[in-house]
């Protein structure tokens, strides 16, 4: 089968309202995939802060700009939203029904829409209200309390577990799988509530799989993946940098103390009761020498030694390299999209989209019209809301 190079939900059509952080996320997730997403941008800017051309999370996508709170605001999203399959939008709970464009209006215009709700608390519940952000989603769910060395605060893994793998993942997975029950017999249109705190949760399936079976301790940095064990864990090297290890299973953990030469000197990975002796004993030993310099000496073993990179350095890794986990389109450096396809490759093909840029073309792709489809017409100044305040 010859590839084509667009992704697999290529003729997959999406509105996506501007909002911030894991909505885009996701919205950029599935334009990776070959989605056609058309971002309805708002005088005034939804984005990060950035320059709009630096925003990645809006690669691949296009933009119309449209103020919602005018008159014909909600009538030319509804416009977009039968044409589409998917809607996804990040407000609080009540904001899209309060701008005439909640799932009662959208599955009205059109019956088989995929209506995606990205929320932190979800559409109900006491906290469904209230303001929030990644740090107190993770932190109700019990995933925060597990990050980070038992006598300090709780580590922050920046906005990643919470925001887009509790988050963004989450509302990719009900979405396409809410697509999939539009094509069968008899399917229709839903609404995807994702809420962080419920994909967080999920992702501590796990984890309290091990506990109930007694082999994990709720506290931070006692168990075998959370900094408890010495062979589980990062090290400071002679430089300043680190290197992170992972030698569970013993085989890999035997090649490992060889490799860093103190095979004959330390205590049994048995004897719980010398775990600092031994982490000890491997801390010391790392910062005899350089990254540069251990890396040498794990690279083609099974180890499960690796150098800590920082972001700027990843994209340079031998191996990422050669797989092309990172690629550069308009002259930025970004991952590529994930995962791969055999036949329906996902690809960069457009940079971020720029607000309201892409009027005129979505107009004519998805047949828009009426009289505020005139292309003629102008959009409204993207930085309007701006200029007010």
């Amino acid at each position: 089968m010859a590839a084509t190079g667009n992704g697999p939900l290529t003729g997959v059509r999406v509105v996506e309202l501007a909002g911030i952080g894991p909505g885009p996320f996701a919205a950029m997730t599935l334009a990776d995939l070959g989605a056609d997403v058309v971002r309805v941008d708002r005088p005034g800017g939804a984005g990060l802060g950035i320059d709009p051309a630096h925003d990645l999370t809006n690669r691949n996508k296009r933009s119309v700009l449209i103020d919602l709170k005018t008159e014909d605001g909600a009538a030319r999203v509804l416009d977009l939203v039968e044409r589409a399959d998917v809607l996804i939008e990040g407000y609080r709970p009540g904001v899209a029904e309060r701008l005439g464009l909640g799932p009662e209006e959208c599955l009205g215009r059109n019956p088989r829409l995929v209506y995606g709700r990205m929320t932190g608390w979800g559409q109900e519940g006491p906290l469904a209200e209230r303001a929030g952000h990644d740090i107190g989603y993770v932190a109700v769910t019990g995933a925060l309390s597990m990050i980070g060395k038992a006598d300090e605060p709780p580590a922050l893994p920046a906005n990643l577990l919470g925001d887009y793998a509790g988050g963004s993942l989450y509302l990719v997975i009900g979405v396409l799988a809410a697509l999939q029950h539009t094509r069968a017999p008899g399917g229709t249109g839903q609404v995807v509530d994702a809420a962080i705190v419920d994909g967080t949760a999920h992702l501590t399936t796990m984890i309290h799989a091990m506990m109930a079976a007694g082999g994990w301790q709720d506290r931070r940095g006692a168990n075998l993946l959370d900094g408890g064990a010495p062979f589980y864990g990062s090290y400071e090297t002679s430089d300043g940098q680190y290197m992170a290890v992972g030698a569970l299973e013993r085989r890999f953990y035997d090649e490992f103390i060889e490799l860093l030469g103190i095979a004959d000197e330390v205590p049994s990975r048995k004897d719980f009761g010398r775990w600092d002796e031994l982490r000890d004993a491997v801390a010391e030993r790392f910062r005899t020498k350089t990254r540069q310099e251990w890396t040498a000496i794990f690279e083609g073993s099974d180890a499960c030694v690796a150098p800590v990179l920082s972001l700027r350095e990843a994209p340079a890794h031998p191996h990422l390299a050669a797989r092309g986990t990172f690629t550069s389109h308009a002259g930025v450096t970004q991952p590529a999209p994930a995962p791969r396809f055999s036949a329906t490759p996902g690809s960069v093909r457009r940079p971020p989209a720029r607000p309201g840029a892409d009027t005129a073309e979505v107009t004519r792709d998805w047949e828009l019209s009426g009289p505020h489809w005139d292309p003629r017409a102008p959009d409204p100044d993207p930085l309007a809301a701006d200029k007010e305040g």
